[in-house]
């Protein structure tokens, strides 16, 4: 089978067409600037990546780009769309009603939609998305694959909030988490790399990119992630502020005039590290370099960030009682060595060693504990298309 994988963003579009039986990338890219002015970047598996500069006023004109690169006759992989067997989409949220994949009909559309609050920056787009596949390409079926499913193992004393419960039955106010598809991928990866059992294991995963979460996975089930209602709860990120004491919110809306949606927008998009470095970098490669060259907010950022990793991973040892391995995933997991080594600094009472010398890698499965550690640490790099794939195969096949 041929699939699709769609991934929308609110102004961008991450695409794949992956060949189920193989496994293997027969094209991939991206669109941008999506109702500015419009980019689509296109690459053949093999091939020279092109650019194309178009105009690209809405999702619908984004994925037809798309589709009409990949039967080009010069640099396409497919002699007419009849060879796209099924489209795979990304979806962030599916609430407390959806809980697995499914193949999407208008009852999932309609639960989409519901939580479109829950997920205002991705639900909509990815609503797009899903749109734009149906109209352009009728019949062939499409798969939701949420970001929020894989936690839905989750115990009850794990996701609840310490709210009246009046919230939870009315509006299903809970932690739902997120990253999913990633930490899905990564935990059943991290099992079969270091040889575990399945079925008796603990591994913590450390998505760290510029959103960044944690998960405690328990015999392949989730039983704690860190990120909650939405995206904006637990780890200091990119521009996200993390976890912070509510009364935060009304006391600089108090102090600055603002609104609680302004103050949202100031907790999603200018905290986190940017915010910590007076905007300097929300980009982790930006910040080691200022660190090197001596900025003391730089170096106090990536500070904060290890310290919030590290004790997140701690608390998730003692939800599991104990822990087999520790994986590091996402951007800033997969590439940033420096990081890597910081967090596991606070580890020493696991019995937790790193290797320098094998830590200092990037992009590539690696165990990066030492052989005498008591614990065992891995760099396992994340691939959510694929695991879009899998579950989109597993559903319409």
């Amino acid at each position: 089978m041929n699939v699709l994988i769609i991934n929308c963003g609110s102004s961008s579009l991450k695409y794949q067409l992956i060949d189920s039986e193989t496994e293997q990338v027969q094209a991939k890219g991206l669109c941008e600037r999506i109702g500015i002015d419009g980019r689509l970047i296109y690459q053949p598996a093999g091939g020279e990546k092109e650019v194309t500069e178009a105009p690209m006023p809405t999702h619908t004109e984004a994925i037809q780009m798309v589709l009409d690169a990949l039967v080009n006759a010069k640099t396409g992989v497919m002699k007419s769309l009849d060879e796209v067997d099924a489209i795979g989409h990304r979806v962030l949220h599916g609430g407390a009603k959806i809980t697995e994949s499914c193949v999407i009909d208008q009852a999932v559309v309609d639960v989409i939609e519901e939580c479109c609050d829950l997920g205002p920056l991705h639900n909509p787009a990815n609503l797009k998305g899903i749109y734009a596949c149906q109209k352009l390409m009728p019949g062939k079926p499409n798969v939701a694959v949420f970001d929020t499913a894989f936690h839905q193992t989750m115990p009850t004393k794990a996701f609840m909030y310490g709210l009246p419960y009046e919230y939870y039955e009315k509006y299903h106010i809970r932690k739902y988490g997120f990253h999913g598809t990633s930490h899905s991928f990564v935990s059943k990866e991290t099992i079969k790399f270091l040889g575990l059992d399945a079925d008796n294991s603990k591994v913590i995963v450390c998505h760290l990119g510029n959103g960044a979460s944690i998960s405690a996975v328990k015999n392949g089930k989730c039983v704690d992630t860190s990120m909650g209602l939405t995206p904006l709860e637990g780890l200091v990120m990119g521009t996200r502020s993390g976890d912070i004491d509510p009364a935060v919110v009304e006391y600089i809306c108090n102090k600055e005039n603002k609104t609680v949606s302004e103050m949202l927008n100031i907790l999603n998009k200018k905290s986190g590290v940017f915010g910590l470095t007076k905007g300097l970098s929300s980009d982790f490669r930006d910040l080691e370099e200022a660190m090197a060259d001596g900025n003391q907010l730089a170096a106090d950022a990536i500070d904060i960030f290890c310290y919030r990793v590290a004790k997140i991973v701690g608390s998730y040892v003692a939800a599991m009682n104990g822990v087999d391995a520790i994986a590091f995933t996402a951007g800033i997991g997969e590439n940033a060595p420096l990081i890597r080594e910081k967090v596991c600094e606070y580890l020493g009472y696991l019995g937790v060693k790193i290797d320098a010398a094998k830590n200092n890698s990037r992009g590539k499965e690696v165990v990066i504990s030492a052989d005498d550690s008591a614990k065992k640490v891995a760099v396992v790099p994340t691939n959510e298309e694929l695991a879009i794939m899998r579950e989109t195969v597993a559903l319409v096949k």
